[in-house]
């Protein structure tokens, strides 16, 4: 394991004030973009924590020991891990990244507990002194384009809550067809420059998104039927599967390019791709990347399950057996949204390219 220069902390440290955007009266000229208009990301972990532990018991994830605060390799990034577990959550986690030069990345997920077939609530941020990158969504456990069930229980009543922030949050390019298993109508998907306003919108969004998965999350009641609980394990772990390897093998020849662990989610088509697993193994080395994806980004993806990427996904089969690197199989993908205002996908008659 590469430890060298690497220093772990027996507790994650406190998260900040949940204040507003930080400010110095310190700042250089050529970083007062930061200063004025950067929010940092631990504010909205904070609203997410307080307002869990209003709703369940919340207690710290057996995760937390071995996965809560290092320092990369430059000495000066810092990365926060935090994880926790409830009675119907199977694992809240969040990792945090601060840079010296402005750049913020968090990654923030709530996997339910196998006996409920909840979506999983995703936050995937990428921001720097200019950009952001950004995904949000109540990822279903099940396909909403093949479910119509799935869809009607969970994402008919939140359509209002989306079209509202689909229209302060546009759409941010083009989506590969294979990722729209993974997302849902009420998706945000979207890129804008920095500024207080658009970092204020997307802490409302998260706000009112999270505190939508929560109304959910009340409401379950527990599967009884052994039969639909290994298949929402399945569910969950197939899920799973697909986030940790397409992380893991996307991050080949894109020195040239710095863009979001974001796009590891989205599954953007176009000239640059995400290097999110990259910027991983350039903060923290090779070896502590892959124990963090496997073992705690995407923790299940080794216990829930013993299926491989190839027997969810045959068509990234290589005739050698491998698994295609390339993002989309069938090459297609989405310039605008594919979902209607009622939620109904139209994403086969439009939106192609």
């Amino acid at each position: 394991m590469e430890t060298c220069s690497l220093s772990f902390f027996s507790s994650l440290k406190p998260l900040l004030s949940t204040g507003g955007c930080s400010s110095t009266n310190n700042f250089k000229p050529k970083r007062a973009l930061v200063e004025v208009s950067a929010c940092s990301y631990q504010k909205f972990l904070h609203f997410a924590l307080d307002e869990t532990k209003r709703r369940t018991h919340l207690v710290h994830s057996p995760l937390q020991e071995n996965f809560n605060s290092m320092m990369a390799l430059d000495g000066k990034t810092k990365l926060e891990m935090a994880s926790f577990q409830a009675p119907k959550i199977r694992l809240l986690r969040s990792l945090s990244i601060e840079e010296s030069e402005g750049m913020q990345i968090l990654d923030f997920a709530v996997f339910p507990e196998q006996e409920f077939d909840l979506p999983i609530f995703c936050a995937n941020f990428f921001s720097t002194p200019t950009t952001n990158i950004i995904v949000l969504d109540l990822n279903p456990l099940y396909d909403v384009i093949d479910r119509r069930d799935y869809k009607e229980k969970y994402y008919r009543s939140l359509m209002p809550l989306g079209l509202k922030y689909a229209k302060l949050l546009p759409w941010g390019g083009k989506l590969t067809s294979e990722s729209l298993r993974f997302f849902s109508p009420i998706v945000i998907w979207t890129k804008f420059t920095s500024s207080k306003y658009n970092h204020g919108v997307l802490y409302s969004s998260f706000m009112d998104y999270y505190k939508a998965w929560l109304d959910l999350m009340e409401q379950a009641t527990a599967e009884r039927h052994a039969l639909q609980i290994s298949c929402n394990r399945e569910a969950q772990h197939r899920y799973l599967t697909w986030r940790a390897e397409k992380i893991l093998h996307e991050c080949i020849g894109r020195d040239h390019c710095k863009l979001t662990v974001a796009h590891d989610m989205v599954g953007v088509v176009g000239k640059t791709r995400d290097p999110g697993y990259r910027i991983l193994k350039k903060l923290i080395g090779e070896s502590l990347s892959k124990e963090l994806v496997r073992r705690f980004l995407f923790n299940g993806v080794d216990e829930l399950g013993t299926k491989t990427f190839l027997d969810y996904f045959p068509e990234y089969c290589c005739e050698n057996g491998t698994i295609n690197a390339k993002r989309s199989i069938i090459g297609k993908s989405f310039e605008s949204r594919p979902w209607d205002s009622s939620g109904e996908f139209i994403g086969s008659v439009s939106g192609l390219s």
